[in-house]
This record gives C-alpha cells, structure tokens and sequence, in this order.
C-alpha cells in the first residue's frame, strides 16, 4: 500500500500566501504588511482569494512528499504534472534484488489471477538476474583487459550491467520518490487525481496528500479535490454521476486531515 510522508513545507504556508496576494493591492511596505495580518486576517484573505479565483499568490508556499510503495506505473503518471520537482529511486544505481511490487486490488481478489500475477513478477526477476550475471561477468573481463583492478572491475561491471538489465522489471516494480509541488500545481493535481475516473493508485496518492496538507493549510485547501468539489464536473458524459457523493466524502477527508 502507498505510503505518504508530509516531509517539509513553507512555515506558516498561509500568512506568506495572504501577504504575497495583499501586497498587490497596498503601498504599505512588506514587513508592515506581515506585521499587520492577524490569524483572522489570514484566514478571511486567503478564503478570498479562493473566491475571486487569484491564484499567482499561491505559489508562494510550497510541499514536499515522501512517496512509498508506489508502482513504476504511477512513476509515469504522476512525472506528467510537470510544475514540480522529483527525486526517484533509479534502476540505474540500485540494483532490483528480490524487488517489491504493487499487486492491483482487482487482481489480488481473483486466486487464479493472482497466480499467474506473481509468477510474472517471479519470472521477471529471474530474468533480471540472469541477464544482471552474464553482462556483468562480461564487462568485468572487459575493465580488467583495460588494466582496472579486480574490485574495481567488479564494482564498475555491475553498474553497467543492471542499467541493461532492469529493462525486464515490469510497472508493477515498487518505487519511491520526494516530490515538491507548490500549492497551485497541487490544486491542479488534486483536480485531475482525487476525480473518480483518476486511475486507483494515484488517486488513492492524490488522497493523502490532501489530508496532509489540510492538516496545516486547512483554508488554503478548503476547496480542494476533485473539479466537482469546488464547482462542476469537466468530464461530460465521462462523468460518474455520483457529485454529491463526492463532495460530502471530501468533506469528511478534509475535516479529518
């Protein structure tokens, strides 16, 4: 199951927000303008801005997850919201001995089904392993004629040799990644990803990482989640026609973030 950690976040992510948005419309000076917003001032400014859709502001304060147990597929999905920086465990550098994967819910309630999943996976690493040995065994040779030591050789031969190798690892292959958003770009994600047409994994990601941040930016979050929350649905006849469902199980997350 995905695991996610709140690592580190703008201090005080509101009262930089509220500021940031009022300097656009007062001459005071910024250090006036702080000293100035009392917690009742935040919070009626940033539900404001909320309101009149101002949202340059919001860029200012800024989330950083920790992502575990998560799938090589979500890997691809989650990389598409482009305004955020990640940090990836590479196949590259960390060689996949016995690797973890994520089993789909709908495949581990089908016994048969599960089978052939998990001898997929086990074929996958047998693969992987043979193909890590053989390439290994061969560019050792290769830096040895080439003068490196034995140790050396080794180290050096097997790095190169699982950069080829982790083409066999499926999408199921486990990952975990840092991820940093600001809080636009998550208002954008928690739109597409917390929507029920969002694929399983990622919205149950998309999930609690809104809880999280509703535990410290309750206003800011207030009307985050799916489109539907904070307006209309935007999949048109895609849509899954349980709105008011929704709206009240978002409700409940984010009262409990």
């Amino acid at each position: 199951m995905a695991k996610v950690t709140l690592l580190a976040y703008t201090p005080d992510p509101e009262r930089t927000i509220a500021c940031a948005a009022k300097l656009c419309y007062s001459p005071s000076t910024i250090e006036d303008l702080r000293e100035g917003l009392t917690d009742e001032k935040v919070e009626s400014f940033v539900n404001m801005l909320s309101g009149l859709g101002h949202e340059s502001p919001i860029e200012h304060a800024s989330f950083t997850f920790g992502i575990e147990g998560v799938s090589r597929s979500l890997l691809a999905q989650i990389t598409r919201h482009r305004i955020a920086s990640f940090s990836v465990k590479s196949q590259r550098y960390v060689k996949e001995g016995e690797f973890e994967f994520v089993t789909p819910p709908e495949v581990a309630a089908e016994e048969d089904v599960l089978k052939i999943y998990n001898e997929s996976m086990r074929a996958a690493q047998d693969a992987y392993d043979k193909i890590a040995e053989v390439l290994t065994e061969k560019h050792k040779k290769t830096f040895m004629a080439e003068g490196k030591d034995e140790k050396t050789a080794e180290r050096l031969a097997s790095k190169k040799a699982i950069e080829d190798a982790r083409f066999v690892l499926p999408n199921a292959c486990e990952t975990k990644m840092v991820v940093t958003m600001n809080a636009r770009s998550l208002m954008n994600f928690f739109h597409h990803r917390c929507c029920n047409r969002a694929q399983w994994e990622i919205h149950e990601v998309a999930d609690q990482m809104l809880k999280l941040v509703c535990s410290v930016a309750p206003n800011l979050f207030r009307m985050a989640g799916p489109s539907c929350v904070a307006g209309f649905c935007p999949e048109g006849k895609m849509t899954c026609g349980r709105i008011a469902e929704v709206k009240k199980r978002y409700e409940e997350l984010k009262k409990n973030g």
